[in-house]
């Protein structure tokens, strides 16, 4: 690596997602060079978008809160994409819930609305509904209170979290299923009040309820949204944000370690050997993940990386991407969600892949929520079906390295496929009739693209110590070394948006003033 390359970086970000992205434009905005490295071939993290026999999906995006023009989070993105993203509503339904055998609950937007849809199906809960309305509210509040936190100097996020101790307490500190039994002993709508916990992977026993009243709650005030072109336009407008300030974005580099010199980080090495060296390190590939495959044992600071290590990955999936030709209108698709929990038992992932029924499903239909996606001639549209599961179903095979796994990963694989077929064909009979093609991504499709430990789709588990915790601090105790993404602010693309603008602002204060826009 030559001279001049090592001297003209003011950052380098490792890892491409959304917060990645968000701080290296962030930084970029401001007058920064940032070098953005990404180890897949494909830019954009879990907002890339890959192709099979004609269809295309996107790996991580079934519908996107704070989007609308006048959310904050909206105009933070305007002012990181080089050219304005579109974004389309995704009306007022946009999740349907199905709880054992009741008839499937829609739920709408906004506050008032939803708070109508649960008072006609459960006449008897008014005022537990009230109740529940007030706590999202409440848990929102008390999340966004503690976002500032995470770029402060640490001083004054202890300040903070002191003058709002109660709400925390009250809040964060509990779990959902604590808040939620507070609330009503009614055991459908118990469950239809969980049911959305797969937008943040915590199992309602174990996630903070403050960190499911953001995500659960984030779609009543302005509803949800979709971006027009699929999660592949998220790289297509924000990298050009960092290449015309004189920056660049590498795919298909691997960064094998930190350089650290006088305990700071002043650089990283690539797999292929070389150095390349910046004023500062972000870290976009999990706070975990940048602890056990960058840092030497040696780098000191012991208990912020026990404090961060005692944390809990979180839960990993199946996905099974299905390609359709025909109406999928009329055989049953809808640009909402489907959330099916065939026992009516919503704190359960499935544990006995591939064998037996899974206990907690997600359908969604991208190509009807965008409104760029052609279906030609031949009606073709895509789909995926997402299912819950614990890490342990795949781990045997975990340190065999992809393509070459075996004949019984094959059959786990194959077996798997056809469990989740039949269960998709149990709740959708005419759409299973138009599937002419269907791929299954594993647990270990994850690792594979993501490097995520056991497979966790959403880094770090959402338990009330996560979201609690000091060590997550976008600047770190090492010199020179900042964490991005989701594992900074909250699961999903927006939660990994503002951990890339926490990190960027922890680097360079002058982005905060952005946040008031």
């Amino acid at each position: 690596m030559s001279t001049e390359e090592n001297g003209q970086w003011d950052a380098i970000v490792i890892g491409s997602g959304m917060g990645g992205m968000a701080a290296a434009a962030a930084l970029s905005r401001l007058g920064h060079r940032v070098l953005l490295l990404e180890q897949h071939t494909t830019l954009g993290g879990l907002t890339h978008s890959f192709s099979r026999d004609g269809f295309t999906w996107d790996v991580g995006i079934h519908y996107l809160s704070d989007m609308a023009p006048e959310n904050t989070g909206r105009q933070l993105l305007d002012w990181l994409c080089e050219t304005p993203m579109e974004f389309v509503p995704m009306g007022a339904v946009y999740d349907n819930v199905h709880i054992g055998s009741a008839e499937p609950l829609s739920l709408s937007r906004p506050y008032e609305a939803q708070e109508r849809d649960l008072k006609d199906r459960f006449p008897d809960q008014i005022e537990a509904i009230e109740a529940w309305t007030h706590a999202l509210r409440e848990g929102r509040d008390t999340m966004y209170k503690i976002f500032p936190t995470r770029a402060m100097p640490e001083i004054a996020g202890d300040v903070l979290d002191w003058w709002n101790r109660r709400a925390i307490s009250k809040w964060c500190a509990r779990t959902t299923k604590e808040v939620i039994d507070d609330i009503t002993d009614h055991p459908e709508l118990a469950a239809v009040m969980a049911a959305q916990w797969g937008d943040h992977g915590g199992r309602p026993s174990k996630a903070s309820f403050a960190m499911h009243a953001l995500i659960a709650g984030a779609y009543l005030p302005s509803g949800s949204w979709y971006p027009v072109g699929g999660s592949a336009a998220f790289a297509e407008h924000i990298i050009p944000t960092i290449t015309n300030a004189g920056g660049e974005a590498r795919a298909g580099v691997r960064v094998d370690e930190l350089l650290l010199e006088d305990g700071a980080a002043v650089g990283v090495r690539t797999a292929d050997g070389a150095e390349i060296r910046a004023k500062a390190v972000i870290s976009d590939i999990g706070v975990r993940e940048t602890l056990d495959t960058l840092l030497p044992e040696d780098c000191g600071h012991e208990d912020w990386i026990a404090e961060i290590r005692a944390l809990p990955s979180s839960i990993a999936h199946f996905t099974l991407f299905l390609g359709f030709e025909g109406d999928i209108e009329a055989a049953g698709a809808t640009r909402s969600n489907h959330w099916i929990y065939p026992t009516g038992e919503t704190d359960a992932v499935w544990t006995t892949a591939p064998d037996g029924a899974p206990r907690c499903m997600v359908a969604s239909f991208g190509s009807l929520k965008n409104p760029a996606h052609d279906p030609g001639p031949r009606n073709r549209h895509m789909g995926q079906f997402l299912v819950w599961t614990d890490w342990s179903s795949a781990a045997e095979w975990a340190d065999r390295p992809a393509g070459a796994r075996g004949e019984d990963y094959a059959a786990f694989k194959h077996r798997t496929e056809e469990t989740l077929m039949a269960q998709f064909a149990q709740y959708f009979p005419d759409l299973a009739k138009l599937v002419v093609f269907r791929d299954l991504a594993t647990p270990l499709s994850t690792v594979d693209f993501t490097g995520h430990r056991e497979g966790a789709f959403y880094g770090l588990d959402v338990t009330p110590e996560r979201v609690m915790c000091d060590a997550l601090r976008a600047k770190t105790p090492i010199p020179g070394l900042f964490l991005a993404g989701q594992d900074v602010a909250s699961p999903g693309i927006p939660g990994a948006l503002w951990g890339g603008l926490l990190s960027a602002a922890s680097l360079d204060p002058k982005v905060m003033t952005k946040f008031s826009r």
